[in-house]
């Protein structure tokens, strides 16, 4: 059986076909028996859709407490003006009825193709015949998994553990997201749960600090949409101590299991990006900070030319050197090391920045794994970084030039 969302106390959902989308489920709906705290982030982009809206005003009017989640996919309800604001009040006002809870303890949040009319009989009436089947089976978390769906070609789930004093804490957690995904969040969606109880501002920190090194380190193509958003909430059904300090061995224990799932799921959205075909995991050591390796991480993991070497299976690492050398950041290019590699073998192309002499033909065979890794090392500090990134394929291109004919 798998373990997943449900497995958290007191969780239960559903995932239901409601006619937004032609076959596949378009309706998740997520509940916590007892109100849990949220911390959440939210799209850059300045064009913002109706739902993330609405769910922005109802976590500051509830201090960050929620009990419901309702997210419905073939729809983005962006761009949609007065029609697809009420739509999005009636997606949570409908949830709010059904559940007998206030409003405010409703987020919401949609996906799919910008600027259409928001379908908001078929949401509504959708909510009102599935509320009643929400389930804690470990069924009925996948079903909500895939409900959330739009270009993605499987659902992406997730479920880790830990104790504290003879207590499980459960953390289980879904995401979608395949295109126009880039830094400073995605076109992605990603909704986590825990039992854990946990002060709402460490909760908070924890969160904020482990998407930075998850969905803030992938990219596909550098775009970023109207949508996205990613949230975890905290219901304490495991009943542990409350914490309520940063320095506690358990908060400890609790964000990096917590980076754990959200690592696995950033990977899930990697890899299936749309229409990619490779999907390669960027490192970089020896930054002066922490933010200085991060921002070469991002340039080098966006770069065009890079992704594009990868798709021909081109050795061409002058092309990473490039990048990095546009990132802002500043470096001796004399004391770069570069390599390319996987688990089984890594070629050095460059040593202290001096470019080295390689078997063409082991590279190549590299190149045509579907998992590579590209190092890089600086000798400026002791910082790192890590980012994930695909290859730029002409399927994407195909894919993505005919995305609503």
């Amino acid at each position: 059986m798998i373990r997943n969302i449900t497995n958290v106390r007191g969780i239960k959902c559903w995932g239901a076909h409601t006619g937004v989308k032609s076959m596949r489920r378009d309706l998740a709906i997520m509940y916590s028996e007892v109100p849990a705290k949220v911390s959440a982030v939210f799209t850059q982009n300045l064009v913002i859709a109706e739902p993330i809206k609405l769910t922005k005003k109802h976590l500051q009017e509830s201090n960050y407490m929620a009990q419901a989640i309702i997210v419905n996919s073939g729809n983005a309800n962006a761009v949609t003006g007065q029609q697809g604001a009420e739509g999005a009040l009636a997606m949570a006002q409908t949830a709010a009825d059904e559940f007998k809870i206030d409003v405010n303890q409703v987020m919401i949040a949609s996906t799919g193709i910008i600027g259409q009319k928001f379908p908001t009989e078929e949401v509504v009436d959708g909510i009102k015949e599935n509320v009643k089947k929400i389930s804690e089976n470990s069924r009925a978390g996948s079903f909500a998994a895939n409900a959330i769906l739009t270009t993605d070609t499987f659902a992406k789930e997730g479920y880790v553990e830990f104790d504290i004093d003879g207590n499980t804490i459960n953390i289980g957690g879904i995401a979608k997201g395949s295109g126009m995904i880039h830094p400073n969040m995605a076109t992605m969606l990603a909704f986590a749960f825990t039992d854990i109880n946990i002060d709402q501002k460490l909760l908070d920190k924890a969160f904020k600090e482990v998407v930075e090194d998850s969905f803030n380190m992938i990219t596909v193509d550098g775009d970023t949409s109207t949508n996205d958003m990613a949230s975890i909430m905290a219901n304490g059904l495991a009943d542990n101590e409350m914490i309520t300090s940063a320095s506690d061995p358990h908060y400890i224990t609790f964000k990096e299991k917590l980076n754990e799932l959200m690592v696995h799921l950033a990977k899930l959205i990697i890899s299936d990006g749309e229409g990619a075909s490779k999907f390669i995991e960027y490192r970089l050591s020896g930054a002066k900070t922490r933010e200085d390796a991060r921002k070469i991480v991002r340039v080098v993991s966006d770069s065009s030319l890079v992704k594009t070497a990868m798709f021909g299976r081109d050795p061409n690492w002058g092309r990473i050197l490039a990048a990095m050398g546009r990132s802002g950041v500043s470096f001796d290019v004399d004391k770069v090391d570069l390599s390319l590699g996987n688990e089984k073998e890594e070629v050095m192309m460059m040593v202290q920045g001096k470019p080295q002499e390689f078997d063409i033909n082991l590279v190549k065979r590299i190149l045509k794994q579907s998992e590579i890794t590209i190092k890089m090392k600086l000798r400026e500090g002791r910082s790192s970084a890590i980012g994930w990134g695909t290859d730029l394929t002409t399927d994407y291109v195909m894919f993505n030039s005919m995305y609503t004919t």
